[in-house]
C-alpha cells in the first residue's frame, strides 16, 4: 500500500502513474536514523509495483541532479541538508579559483584552485564547507558533481611538444582541453575551433576532447561573432520544426484572425525607430480630448501567432531574447515572423495588443484599456526624422508627413508632460555614453562612435515605460502570476559603502536605510556642473542593484519610482513580454488567476531562465564589442591619447580613451618612481613619496603599451608629459558628434 501523500493531488494532475512526492521522500529519509538503500526506501514509502519502482528510480536520479539527494559509496540515499552540503553553481575565476554560488540564496563559497581541478564554470555540485580562509570567506570542498554545464567550448587549437590542446576563448574556463591526434579532424594549430568534452576533468587528470568544428582562422572577418555564439552557448539554428511552423504560417494576416478585434486601420498610428531598425514592436499616436491627452500604443501582437508549447515557443523560451551584435542579431524568432507577419510595417494589416491610456495634464494617468485590436502603420519613421519635425520644425518634412506633423506635435507636447512627471517622481537618470562601430569593406572597422540620441528617443521611451506600468497595474489587480521587470533597492552593504564615499566629497543621502529614488535624484541634481560629477555619479550607478524579471509584484522598480513595472513593449524580441502578452490576453477573453496556464512556480522558473538569457546576451554582445575595440587598438599602438579614469582598483587603473570610447587598464607596475596604495572608499591610487592621486572619473593621458586580442586587453602606460598627443587626422578617430546621455537598462 502507498504511503499517504498530502501532495497526491498535485502530483496526479502531472503524471499518469504519482508516486509519494520529492516533499515525503526527503521526510521519510530525514525520519530515518541511517541513510536507506533503494529497497529500504520504496519499502518505507509502500512501492511494489514495477511501474512504481522505475518511477522512483527516475525520481530519485532527478533529486540528485537537484542536489536535493546524494548517493553515496555505500549506495544508499542521504538528504543533502542531513550531510551538511550546499548545493549550488559553480563560477570561475579567470584566475583559476572559482565561488560557489548556493541554490540556497546564502554566501557563496571560495573554491581554491586545486578545488576547481574537477569542476568546469557552471557546473552544479555538492560541496562542504571546510571553514573560513585568510580573508573571513567561507572556503568549501567539492564532495560531487551533480550536473555538468559544460560539453562544447570554443577556443584556439595550439600544439606544444606535440601535444595539441584548445585554450577556451572563455575565460572562466581556465583549463586546457586536451586533443588526443585520433580527434584533430584535419584542424590546423592557430585556428578557432568548437571541441567537445568527452572526458570531464577530474582531480588527477585534465579534460579532454574532440574538435567537431573548425571556425576558421584567427582574424578572420566576422570570427568574433562565432566566437562568442558559441563560448555563451547562444542558440543560433532553427530547428526544422521551427523553420516548418513559421513558413505555415505565411505573410499576410488572414481576415479570420481580424475579426472581434477593435480596427484602428483609419487611425494615424505610426512607428518609429532607428534607422538601421528592421522589426518593429511598436507604434503609437496621441491625441488631445478636452481636458485631457488619449495615449494609443500598440504593440505586435505575438501572442496570437506563438502559442504555448509549439516549436515556436519552445526556441523562444530557449532563446529568451534576441541578441544584438554590431552589425548582426540572432532574433528570438524567425525572421518571418520578427520583420514580417508581427513587425509593424507600414501600409499592411497587423494584429496588435492596444493599450489606450487616458492622462490629465499633471502626466497622471486617469484610466487604460487593453484591447486586441488591428491596425495598418501609417508611415514608417526614424527618430531623426520626428526630431527634425517637432523639434527644429523642418519644413520640408512636414509638409511631406503634413497629416501626421498635428499628431507628432501632440506625442511632442505629451513627452513634456510625462518628463515634468518623471522629474517629480524623482526618477534616478544616469548619463552614461553608448557607441556604435561603423564597418568599412571587409568588415574593418572605420569609427567607434558615440550613439545620437534625441528627443523622438525621449518621446518612445516615456511612452513605452507608461504601457509598461499599465501592463503590470492590470495584472497586478488581477492577481495574475506574470512576470514583472524588478529593481530592487540598494542593498544595506552598498549604501554604507555609498555614504561613506559621499561624506569624503561633502554630500549626503537622504532616506536614512530606505532612501528613496528621489534621494539619489536630489544627489545627481545637486552635483550638475561639479568638476566631480562624473565621479559621484559612477558611485550613486554601482551602488544600483540589478533589474530582473521574476513575479514578484511588490518590488516594483526603484530606478525608475514606479511602484508596478512589467515589460510588455517587446514580444518580437523579448520572451517576458510574450509572457505579459498571453497573461493579459487571458484576462480579455474572461480567464482568472485559477484557470491560468501558468502557475507561480513556472513564473518563478521563466524569470531565472530570461534573466540569465538576458545576462547571456549582454556578456556575449560586450565579448564581441571588446574583440573589435582591441582588434581596431591594433593600428594605434604608441600612440597618445587622452582618457577618462573609469575604475580604480589595487592592481591599478581602466581608463577610457577620449572619442573612440575605448577602455584599457594602466597597471599599478606601470605608475613608476612611487609606491602607490589603494584607497576603495574614496576611489583612488595616492603615491606614497609624492602624493600623486588618480581617481576615479580624473582625466589622464596615456599610451597605448599592447593589445592582446586573445585575452581582449588594452595595455596603457602613463604618457610623458613632454610628449605630443597623436595627430587625430585619420576618418577613424574624428566625431562631429558629442556624446549623449544614455539610461540604464530599465
Amino acid at each position: 500500500m502507498k504511503l499517504k501523500d498530502p501532495y497526491l493531488e498535485r502530483e496526479a494532475e502531472k503524471y499518469d502513474n504519482p508516486i509519494p512526492s520529492r516533499e515525503v521522500i526527503l521526510q521519510i529519509l530525514a525520519a530515518s536514523p541511517h541513510p536507506l538503500d533503494f529497497p529500504s526506501l520504496a519499502a518505507a514509502l509502500g512501492l511494489v509495483e514495477e511501474i512504481d519502482i522505475d518511477a522512483l528510480r527516475k525520481r530519485l536520479r532527478a533529486m540528485e541532479r537537484d542536489g536535493q539527494l546524494l548517493f553515496n559509496r555505500r549506495r544508499q540515499y542521504v538528504p543533502v541538508s542531513r550531510a551538511d552540503l550546499i548545493s549550488g553553481r559553480v563560477m570561475g575565476h579567470p584566475d583559476g579559483f572559482g565561488f560557489l554560488i548556493p541554490d540556497d540564496g546564502s554566501p557563496d563559497l571560495f573554491l581554491h584552485a586545486k578545488q576547481m581541478d574537477s569542476v568546469m564554470h557552471g557546473d552544479r555540485v555538492l560541496a562542504s564547507v571546510r571553514g573560513l580562509d585568510a580573508k573571513g570567506r567561507r572556503e568549501g570542498a567539492v564532495v560531487e558533481v551533480l550536473e555538468r554545464a559544460t560539453e562544447q567550448v570554443v577556443g584556439r587549437l595550439l600544439v606544444e611538444s606535440g601535444i595539441a590542446f584548445v585554450v577556451p576563448d572563455n575565460k572562466r574556463l581556465t583549463q586546457e582541453i586536451l586533443i588526443p591526434p585520433d580527434q584533430l579532424h584535419d584542424a590546423k594549430p592557430g585556428q578557432i575551433v568548437v571541441a567537445a568534452i568527452i572526458e570531464h576533468p577530474t582531480k588527477r587528470s585534465r579534460p579532454i576532447g574532440k574538435i567537431l568544428e573548425v571556425l576558421g582562422d584567427h582574424m578572420a572577418p566576422g570570427m568574433e561573432i562565432d566566437i562568442a555564439i558559441r563560448s555563451h552557448e547562444l542558440p543560433f539554428e532553427w530547428p526544422q520544426a521551427v523553420t516548418e511552423e513559421a513558413d505555415r504560417l505565411g505573410y499576410e494576416v488572414p481576415e479570420r484572425a481580424k475579426q472581434g478585434r477593435e480596427d484602428l486601420r483609419l487611425l494615424p498610428l505610426v512607428t518609429i525607430d532607428g534607422a538601421d531598425a528592421k522589426d518593429f514592436d511598436d507604434a503609437v499616436f496621441c491625441s488631445r480630448e478636452a481636458d485631457h491627452w488619449r495615449l494609443l500604443v500598440a504593440i505586435a501582437d505575438v501572442s496570437h501567432y506563438v502559442k504555448p508549447g509549439t516549436a515556436l515557443d519552445k526556441e523562444a523560451t530557449l532563446r529568451g531574447t534576441s541578441v544584438y551584435f554590431p552589425g548582426k542579431v540572432i532574433p528570438m524568432l524567425p525572421e518571418i515572423l520578427s520583420n514580417g507577419l508581427c513587425s509593424l510595417n507600414p501600409q499592411v494589416d497587423r494584429l496588435c495588443m492596444l493599450c489606450e491610456i487616458r492622462l490629465d495634464d499633471e502626466g497622471t494617468v486617469l484610466d487604460y484599456q487593453f484591447k486586441q485590436a488591428v491596425m495598418n502603420s501609417a508611415a514608417r519613421l526614424t527618430y531623426d526624422q520626428v526630431a527634425a519635425m517637432v523639434v527644429e520644425h523642418d519644413i520640408e518634412l512636414r509638409k511631406q508627413y503634413a497629416e501626421l506633423a498635428p499628431h507628432l506635435d501632440n506625442l511632442y507636447a505629451l513627452y513634456h508632460t510625462l518628463n515634468h512627471a518623471r522629474l517629480e517622481r524623482g526618477t534616478i537618470d544616469f548619463e552614461t555614453t553608448e557607441t556604435r562601430i561603423i564597418f568599412g569593406e571587409d568588415r574593418k572597422i572605420d569609427a567607434i562612435e558615440p550613439s545620437v540620441r534625441n528627443d523622438a528617443h525621449k518621446i518612445i521611451e516615456e511612452c513605452m515605460i507608461l504601457a509598461n506600468v499599465c501592463a503590470a497595474g492590470f495584472l497586478k489587480a488581477h492577481e495574475l502570476p506574470s512576470l514583472h521587470r524588478v529593481h530592487a533597492p540598494p542593498s544595506t552593504e552598498k549604501l554604507e559603502d555609498l555614504r561613506a564615499f559621499l561624506a569624503g566629497v561633502g554630500l549626503s543621502l537622504g532616506g536614512g536605510l530606505e532612501p528613496e529614488p528621489a534621494d539619489y535624484a536630489r544627489v545627481l541634481q545637486q552635483v550638475q556642473g561639479r568638476a566631480d560629477f562624473h565621479l559621484i555619479q559612477t558611485m550613486l550607478l554601482r551602488s544600483q542593484s540589478q533589474a530582473q524579471y521574476s513575479p514578484d509584484a511588490e518590488t516594483g522598480h526603484f530606478g525608475l519610482a514606479h511602484e508596478d513595472y512589467a515589460h510588455f513593449t517587446s514580444p518580437i524580441r523579448r520572451y517576458p513580454d510574450l509572457l505579459v502578452h498571453r497573461a493579459i490576453r487571458h484576462l480579455l477573453t474572461g480567464g482568472t488567476a485559477a484557470n491560468f496556464m501558468y502557475s507561480l512556480a513556472d513564473m518563478q522558473a521563466l524569470g531565472e531562465h530570461c534573466s540569465m538569457a538576458e545576462r547571456r546576451a549582454d556578456d556575449a554582445s560586450r565579448d564581441v564589442t571588446a574583440w573589435l575595440k582591441c582588434e581596431y587598438m591594433q593600428e594605434h599602438v604608441g600612440e597618445v591619447f587622452d582618457g577618462l579614469i573609469t575604475s580604480v582598483t589595487n592592481f591599478g587603473l581602466f581608463v577610457e580613451l577620449a572619442d573612440i570610447y575605448v577602455e584599457g587598464l594602466v597597471h599599478v607596475t606601470a605608475l613608476t618612481n612611487d609606491y602607490y596604495r589603494y584607497d576603495p572608499v574614496r576611489q583612488r591610487l595616492t603615491g606614497e613619496s609624492s602624493g600623486r592621486t588618480f581617481r576615479l572619473a580624473d582625466s589622464i593621458r596615456v599610451k597605448v603599451a599592447r593589445v592582446d586580442l586573445d585575452e581582449r586587453k588594452i595595455d596603457f602606460v602613463l604618457a610623458d608629459a613632454a610628449e605630443k598627443p597623436a595627430k587625430r587626422a585619420r576618418k577613424s578617430l574624428k566625431t562631429s558628434k558629442k556624446p549623449v546621455a544614455r539610461k540604464k537598462k530599465s
